[in-house]
C-alpha cells in the first residue's frame, strides 16, 4: 500500500536524520499522531513533510514534540510520591553519601522538581545529584524556564506552593535558584548509552508508548544503571509483569529494586 511505503520511508529517513527509531514506539498511535501533525501543516504524504522538515529547524522541532509525549503534573499520583518521601528516600540517606537521582523522559520538569521538592524537604537536596533528560529540546527549555499553569500545579501540597512557587503571569513560577542542582540534558533513551550506579532512577508514564521490544530494552538498561539496591520508580500504567529477569524485584507498588 502506498501510504505504508511512504511512511516505512519516513521512519527511515526520520532515523537518519535524528536518530530517533519511531519503529520503537507502538505504531498505530504514533501513525495517528504524526498523520494529523502532517495534514495540519499541509503535506499530502510523509515525504513532503520529511523534505520540509529537513532544511525547517522549526517544523523539525515541532515534530519532535508532536512525537514525543509531554504530559506531565507536579506530584502524579500523590501517594506514591509519599511512599518516595517516607520509605525509600529514608532509607537511601541513612545509608551514607551523595545520591545519585536520575529522572528520565523528564518532559517539562515537572518530575525533577517534585523529587528536587522533597529532597529539600528531608534537607538532602545539596548532598545529592539530579540528573534530568528527554529527548525534545523545546520541553528542556520549558523546564529551565519553569513557568507553569494552574493544571500542573494542582497536586502540589499548599505549604510547598507557597515555599517554592512565585505567582506570574496567571501561572506560577518554580524558583529555579533553589534548584540549581538540576542538571538538565537531550538524551535518547533507546539510543543513548546511561551513566551508572544510581540510587533512583524515575521514569514514569513513557513506556506505555514503546514496542514490547523497547520496553525490555528499557528495563535492563535501567537495571544496569542502577547500583545494587537501588530503585526504579515507574508509571501507574507500567507495571513490569516479569522484574526478575531484568535484575528487579518488587519493593511497593510501582517501584521496583535492583537485587543486591
Amino acid at each position: 500500500m502506498l501510504e505504508d511505503r511512504d511512511f516505512a520511508l519516513f521512519t527511515e529517513n526520520v532515523k537518519r536524520l535524528t536518530a530517533i527509531d519511531l519503529n520503537q514506539y507502538k505504531e498505530v498511535q504514533m501513525k495517528r499522531r504524526l498523520s494529523t501533525f502532517r495534514m495540519k501543516k499541509g503535506f499530502t504524504t510523509f515525504q513532503q513533510l520529511f523534505e520540509k522538515m529537513s532544511s525547517d529547524k522549526a517544523l523539525l522541532d515541532e515534530f519532535l514534540d508532536r512525537m514525543t509525549i509531554n504530559v506531565s503534573e507536579f506530584f502524579r499520583n500523590p501517594n506514591r510520591w509519599e511512599a518516595l518521601q517516607q520509605k525509600f528516600l529514608p532509607a537511601m540517606l541513612q545509608q551514607g553519601g551523595r545520591l545519585k537521582c536520575w529522572s528520565a523522559a523528564c518532559s517539562t520538569g515537572e518530575e525533577p522538581y517534585t523529587l528536587a521538592m522533597i529532597l529539600h524537604e528531608l534537607q538532602a537536596l545539596d548532598s545529592a545529584t539530579l540528573l534530568a533528560t528527554d529527548l525534545d529540546e523545546g520541553v528542556l527549555a520549558k523546564a529551565q524556564e519553569g513557568l507553569y499553569s494552574e493544571r500542573s500545579i494542582k497536586e502540589v501540597p499548599k505549604p510547598l506552593l507557597n515555599k517554592y512557587f512565585d505567582k506570574e503571569n496567571g501561572g506560577y513560577r518554580i524558583q529555579r535558584e533553589k534548584f540549581r542542582k538540576i542538571d538538565f540534558r537531550k538524551q535518547n533513551l533507546l539510543e543513548d548509552r546511561f551513566d551508572a550506579n544510581f540510587d533512583l532512577i524515575i521514569c514514569r508514564n513513557v513506556m506505555i508508548y514503546f514496542t514490547e521490544e523497547a520496553k525490555q530494552l528499557l528495563y535492563q538498561k535501567f537495571s544496569d544503571a542502577l547500583k545494587p539496591g537501588g530503585i526504579l520508580f515507574v508509571g501507574s500504567t507500567e507495571q513490569i509483569f516479569s522484574p526478575g529477569k531484568f535484575g528487579l524485584e518488587p519493593a511497593d507498588t510501582f517501584f521496583y529494586r535492583k537485587k543486591l
